[in-house]
């Protein structure tokens, strides 16, 4: 009975941290906290197999055997230094905006206001291309497959694809207007079928396949063949495409974090973890991959499924199908995963009046208690994005890209402003510490130039079906979204001035929803309380406990005094850590205002 008190007691601390955290950032609690953690999340909608499995034409045309093995090696290392300098911006401000939020805050007054409208436009948009992708994958695979349970005979028409497409993104839709208890749940089953799919290919493709499609270790590891038409070195980046669109979108766990418990600590976790598992496993099927393909890589290309006839060669029709079916369970797993992150992240972004309609789209359903307009507003985008398939193969394809390089857009410049811009970041219980900066520069300096790369054609040849589609749709959406924020008179920049608070002075300490200390509002009781008693600078403080934020206080510093900390007074009762602090002055607040203590009073 007390083991469940206290861990009752337990909850109900972290869910109230977690609350004031977000308060600080000048949101009140919309969402319900259901989910414990954010990896499933993120590791659901990088989905491993399946998302090598549809974007497995990238290596095999662009080097083959070794673009894939080792091309995975280095795009893993490179994504993980991304995903680092994210989680430490995750880590310090949790909230379902995430990017933008995390740009207007960290960058200087200047420029805030329109580097946070570009970077919620592509994030926006980035999101939503990893939904139509996720989903025009998921389509091909049911395709896939019966081509194979015909016995090669049907060959589906791009309608028939996209009608199938239509239908999954749908579903996807009713999916993720449930009650976030059961997308939480429904978390854990994402994962076990994720890794289990993983173990099943590595152990048992080696053992099935025949001898004939068996490789060497020199062909399966150093071979290197070149279909692309771009010269060997240019066509081995073009292959990273595969290993960055399959660990992309890691940030659905920052878009989750105002419906997660302890959330300044498990979500940047959650980002860390989900890109080594996945790095880890992918390169291991990767290798599996190479040793049991064969050599004709052609072949492989021209079949509608690459993968899917690599596992015919090796499985046989019915083991194929068996194993198959997982994939695209697990590929459509993916795709509700990557609606859920990309609903919210709209929501927030309408939350701030940002985008056409914020008010329709900015609304909690009462039953559900989820924002069920933004979930259909983002799979309704992504059905007008799959008409690309119309335009022909490559057209459809730049979804692939687009969604890496609107997302790396939207990564890079928060990354960048916590650097450059004029402002006093303040780490949460994830930090590199000294390693911060140069981890941040390797990040953007690498998305950087890979955004670059994938706005190129995937051959030198290119006429208007085979062009790089990705600069239609992402230079259009950023013209698009910069004529409305410069539109005279009625354009953002007469009236967007960022994240917009939630609360009021009556529901708790009003923010302007920034990480800076210069963000302080001088209504603050805590505030006014340290001024009082004479500081000279006031500066964000977080006090942590047991790698748990509790409370958000304020450090300042007092003329001819020592530091002391300025906490509310409940706070004082949840932590554990302070043990009879003495009181440096009240000024007659009551009980429930804010205290000053000495610095010396906290062990």
């Amino acid at each position: 009975m007390s083991v469940a008190k206290n861990s009752n007691v337990k909850k109900t601390d972290i869910a109230k941290a977690d609350e004031e955290l977000l308060a600080t950032l000048g949101y009140k609690q919309e969402f319900q906290r259901a989910f414990s953690g954010t990896f499933g999340i993120a590791f659901s909608i990088i989905g491993l197999l399946p998302s090598i499995a549809s974007v497995l034409f990238y290596p095999l045309s662009n080097g083959g055997a070794s673009a894939m093995v080792w091309g995975w090696a280095v795009g893993s290392f490179f994504i993980l230094l991304v995903g680092i300098a994210m989680a430490e911006l995750a880590s310090a401000a949790p909230t379902s905006g995430g990017l933008y939020f995390w740009t207007h805050s960290l960058s200087s007054p200047r420029w805030r206001n329109l580097l946070a409208w570009i970077v919620g436009y592509t994030n926006t948009v980035g999101s939503i291309a990893s939904i139509a992708s996720i989903d025009w994958g998921c389509a091909v695979q049911v395709m896939a497959a019966a081509t194979i349970g015909s016995g090669q005979t049907f060959v589906p028409t791009s309608a028939q694809t996209f009608g199938v497409y239509c239908a999954v993104v749908l579903s996807h839709a009713v999916i993720c207007c449930l009650g976030t208890a059961v997308l939480a749940r429904l978390q854990t089953v994402y994962i076990v079928l994720n890794v289990l799919l993983c173990l099943a290919v590595i152990i048992a493709l080696p053992a099935a396949t025949p001898s004939e499609f068996k490789n060497t270790a020199s062909y399966a590891l150093g071979d290197f063949t070149n279909f692309s038409g771009w010269p060997s070195g240019y066509a081995f980046i073009l292959s990273l495409l595969a290993p960055l669109w399959t660990i992309c979108s890691f940030d659905s766990s920052v878009h989750i974090s105002e419906e997660a418990s302890n959330a300044a600590v498990v979500v940047p976790w959650a980002i860390v973890y989900a890109i080594g598992i996945a790095g880890v496993l992918g390169w291991a099927i990767n290798v599996s991959l190479a040793f049991c393909m064969g050599t004709d890589i052609e072949g492989l290309m021209g079949s509608n499924q690459p993968m899917a006839q690599i596992f015919f060669n090796s499985f046989g029709q019915k083991g194929t199908l068996a194993i198959w079916a997982v994939v695209v369970i697990v590929q459509y797993m993916m795709g509700s995963s990557m609606v859920l992150a990309a609903s919210r992240q709209t929501f927030a972004f309408s939350r701030d009046g940002a985008l056409p309609f914020s008010n329709w789209l900015y609304r909690m359903n009462s039953f559900t208690k989820t924002p069920v307009n933004t979930v259909w507003f983002v799979c309704v985008w992504a059905v007008i994005l799959g008409l690309l398939s119309f335009a022909g193969e490559s057209a459809i394809n730049a979804i692939f890209s687009l969604s890496i390089t609107a997302l790396y857009v939207a990564y890079s410049i928060p990354i960048a402003a916590r650097f450059l811009g004029n402002n006093s970041f303040e780490p949460g219980p994830f930090s590199c510490g000294r390693w911060s900066a140069p981890i941040g520069a390797m990040a953007v300096l690498w998305m950087t130039f890979m955004g670059i790369v994938f706005l190129f054609p995937t051959s030198p040849q290119t006429d208007t079906t085979d062009m790089n589609y990705t600069v239609v749709v992402e230079g259009g959406v950023m013209v698009l979204s910069l004529v409305y924020y410069y539109f005279p008179k009625y354009g953002g920049i007469h009236w967007f001035t960022g994240p917009v608070p939630t609360i009021t002075k009556e529901e708790g300490t009003e923010r302007d929803g920034s990480m800076d200390s210069s963000s302080l509002k001088k209504g603050d009781a805590a505030v006014e309380l340290a001024n009082e008693v004479g500081p000279q600078h006031v500066t964000p403080f977080k006090l942590y406990s047991q790698a748990m934020q509790v409370r958000t206080g304020y450090r300042t510093e007092l003329a001819g005094d020592s530091d002391c900390v300025v906490l509310s007074s409940v706070s004082l009762r949840h932590h554990p850590r302070l043990q009879g602090p003495l009181p440096l002055s009240t000024s007659g607040l009551s009980d429930e205002k804010s205290l000053v203590f000495s610095r010396d009073t906290i062990t």
